[in-house]
Formats: structure tokens, sequence, C-alpha cells
């Protein structure tokens, strides 16, 4: 008889990073194709800071750097943060993000697996509270060719009239506020496209076919992707049968923003979400519940980082309170 514990297979760090890197490349493509091939040029620059601050600080850490810079944790957190960005957003800006996630939400907690908060999170809360000016500038889908935002990442002259446009979910809540017209007429406008953003439907389908790959590779497990679209549709749900003039369908939320991205690939971070399965559930859900009310109520039109940072401060009380009983035990729990 074989003798626990049973192992099914080996899956180090770096597999689960490159594996993760290779789901997001659905999105990716999706985004060069519909908004331009800026966005690669954004993740070079975040990848290079990204291994440079690993580098740096496990030197002065006096860690191995070969291993750590091995297992790719830090280039993920970096295309997050790319992929969280606006196209045209100048490099310095992707640079001071990165270095926030790297040295002060990864490293100053210990590194690895030690990390309270997601760093990708922290690095865009930190950018649209410093930066709202430059973290708003999103350039139309299709608009800008890549020698134009080649030149705006890199420092260009910045005519905002004519290099940017408000997102769908900027452009629908701005609409419904000065009272222009109803969320149907408003629909109709040049920013929108058949459910979503113009061209951006096509880069949160991307997002969702990674997100299946992760679930068919068993990286993730269905709890927290379902949780989190869940709430988020069913929250949307209530508000728009109660009032379909003043608020956007689920599908339309779903579609919007940054939401594929976060159901697969921010809420589902091993080391800053829940981990029990009632848990993930809840810190999903709360995720969901607390985007939508931010995206309609709140000061920034995409609340899905802020909502992850609030959720992360519930994760110790959440986990303590959903420790699955333990097995051949009919009491309470330990």
């Amino acid at each position: 008889m074989i003798h626990s514990p049973y192992i099914r297979k080996q899956a180090s760090v770096r597999q689960v990073m490159f594996t993760v890197l290779l789901a997001l490349l659905p999105g990716i493509a999706a985004y060069v194709w519909q908004v331009g091939a800026g966005i690669l040029v954004n993740l070079a620059i975040a990848t290079l800071t990204a291994l440079a601050a690993e580098a740096l600080v496990l030197r002065l850490r006096k860690r191995p750097i070969g291993t750590s810079l091995g297992d790719l944790s830090a280039v993920v957190t970096a295309w997050l943060v790319a992929l969280c960005f606006p196209t045209i957003v100048p490099w310095w800006v992707t640079v001071i993000a990165v270095l926030v996630a790297i040295i002060a939400v990864k490293h100053l907690y210990g590194g690895l697996g030690q990390n309270p908060f997601n760093p990708a999170m922290v690095a865009y809360c930190t950018m649209i509270i410093a930066y709202p000016a430059l973290m708003s500038q999103w350039p139309p889908a299709g608009e800008l060719d890549f020698a134009t935002q080649l030149d705006l990442i890199l420092g260009g002259a910045r005519d905002l009239d004519a290099i940017t446009g408000a997102t769908a979910l900027d452009a629908l809540r701005t609409g419904l506020r000065v009272g222009e017209a109803d969320v149907a007429t408003l629909l109709k406008q040049d920013s929108f496209g058949a459910v979503g953003g113009r061209g951006w439907e096509w880069v949160g389908l991307g997002y969702l076919l990674g997100g299946l790959f992760l679930l068919a590779r068993r990286v993730i497990t269905w709890h927290m992707p379902v949780a989190f679209i869940a709430a988020l549709a069913a929250t949307a749900a209530v508000f728009w049968v109660a009032s379909p003039g003043q608020f956007a369908s689920p599908l339309f939320h779903l579609a919007s923003g940054g939401a594929m991205l976060a159901a697969f690939f921010i809420v589902t971070d091993p080391v800053s979400g829940a981990t029990t399965p009632r848990g993930k559930l809840i810190f999903a859900a709360g995720v969901g519940v607390l985007a939508y009310l931010i995206r309609n109520f709140g000061a920034y039109p995409e609340g899905i980082a802020f909502a992850v940072l609030l959720m992360n401060m519930c994760v110790p009380l959440i986990d303590m309170k959903t420790q699955p009983r333990v097995f051949g035990h009919r009491g309470d729990k330990p």
C-alpha cells in the first residue's frame, strides 16, 4: 500500500507562472489587434524593470538571484501592471508602478508568498491616485498607429483632445451624471461596441479564453472566477431591473473594463486571496459587489483594484471563519 501524502504531480512556481503568462497571450493578442502594439512596449518596460528591481532587492537581502528571477513571478506581476495601465501611459509611470509592486508590496513583506496585498493592484491604485490625468488617457481603439503610441510612451507632447477617449465605463457614468440621456441612448455613441467598450469586448474575450485555459490546466479553481462574475452580474442585474434607464445591464459590466482580467488573473492570486473553498467564494463575491458599487457610485470609473485591496484586508478573517471541518470529526471546526 502507498502511504500518504498522495502527490499526483510536481508543480513548481516557475511552471505555474509560465502557464499564467501563456494564458495572458490571447488577451494581449486581442489588445494589439484592437488598440495597437504600444502595449508590447509597456510590457517590455515593465518586465525589464521588474527583473532589475527583483535582482537588486535579492542582492541586498543576500538571497540567491538566479533561482528567484527564474521563477517568473516578477514577470507575471509586471505583465499584470502593464495590462491594467493605459497603452500610452509615459514609460516612467510604468517604471514607478512596477517598483512599487516589486519592492514595496512584495519584498518589504518578505518576498514571494508573503505579501498580504495584490502587488499589481497596489501599483494601479498608487498611480491612479498620484497621476489621475495620465492614468485616464486611454486611446480610442484603432485610432493611434504604433509610431504615435511609441512617441507618447517615450515622452512625446500630449494633445489630450486628440489622443484620448473616455473608456466605456467612464463615458457611460459621465453621460448619466450630466444628464445627457438614458443608458440606451448613451450606448449608441462611438465609445461603445456591441456589448461593452468598442474593441475592448475582444480583449475581454481573450482574457476569458486564457482563464478557461488556466481552469483546464488546474492552475486555478472555479471558485473565484465564478463567484466574482456571478456577484458582479447579480449586483448589476438588481440595479438594472430597478432602473434600466440609469444603470447598464450585467452583460455590459462583464464586457467592460477589466472584468475578465480580474476574474481569472487578479482575484485568483493565491498569495493575497482567500485559501479555503468557502473563503474563495466569499472573497471573490465581495470583490464583485464592491467593484460594481465603486464603478457606479465611487470617484473612479473602474473599481476592481480598490475592491481587491479592500477584500485583501479581510482575508485573515475570512480564512479563519471558513476553515473546513477536520476529516472524521462531527463537532465544531478547530
